[in-house]
């Protein structure tokens, strides 16, 4: 019999959770709330299902696939994925923090959002890169987040023009956003390199 390490707990404890918000979903006929939960439980079940079906491949495609055979990495996705969908629908409620009653609440999504790309960044930099000085991985990683995130901001300005007032927000708001992703990376580096988690940045 297989056993489950704590990573896997932590990420069976978040598919729980967003298996109970999949159920607040249907109760409360949120259509959207019943998709976002659906996507994120099949995909936290994939990554625990993919690293024992398969061995990672060599080359570029194992580096591209590299954050989904650690098992941090996926753990913290799995945090984050619930955290982000309790927000957006408080389970047992039809309470939407997240676009509604307390927008600033954004902010614990976006620092967990920037913690968990740039650990998917830095992982595949390291693999893609391995004879990169880990000082270049580290300024090239926040450089993505950063182009990413104001990408996602200028999308979001966008995708306003179409919508009925979710999408909305301040210039002030926007680059909260932003930085609190580059906050969520910072404390992502203070993990790797004092803690050696979820992977330890390579000897120099």
């Amino acid at each position: 019999m297989v056993g489950i390490n704590r990573e896997e707990k932590v990420v069976l404890v978040s598919i729980f959770v967003l298996v109970i918000g999949f159920f607040t979903g249907l109760y409360y006929r949120r259509v959207d709330h019943i998709l976002r939960t659906s996507w994120m439980i099949a995909y936290l079940l994939a990554v625990l299902w993919l690293p024992r079906k398969y061995k990672r491949p060599d080359g570029t495609l194992g580096a591209l696939l590299s954050p989904f055979y650690n098992e941090g990495i996926t753990a913290m996705t799995s945090v984050f994925l619930a955290a982000h969908a309790s927000l957006v629908n408080v389970p047992f409620t039809n309470v939407d923090l997240f676009n509604v009653a307390c927008r600033n609440v954004d902010m614990i999504s976006h620092s967990l959002g920037g913690l968990v790309l740039w650990l998917f960044l830095v992982s595949i930099l390291r693999e893609l890169f391995s004879e990169m000085p880990w000082r270049k991985v580290i300024i090239y990683s926040f450089a993505l987040l950063l182009v990413i995130g104001v990408g996602w901001e200028i999308a979001e300005w966008f995708g306003s023009h179409f919508t009925e007032g979710i999408l909305k927000e301040t210039i002030p708001n926007k680059i909260r956003d932003v930085l609190m992703e580059q906050l969520g990376a910072l404390f992502g580096l203070w993990m790797v390199t004092k803690k050696g988690y979820p992977f330890s940045p390579p000897r120099e």
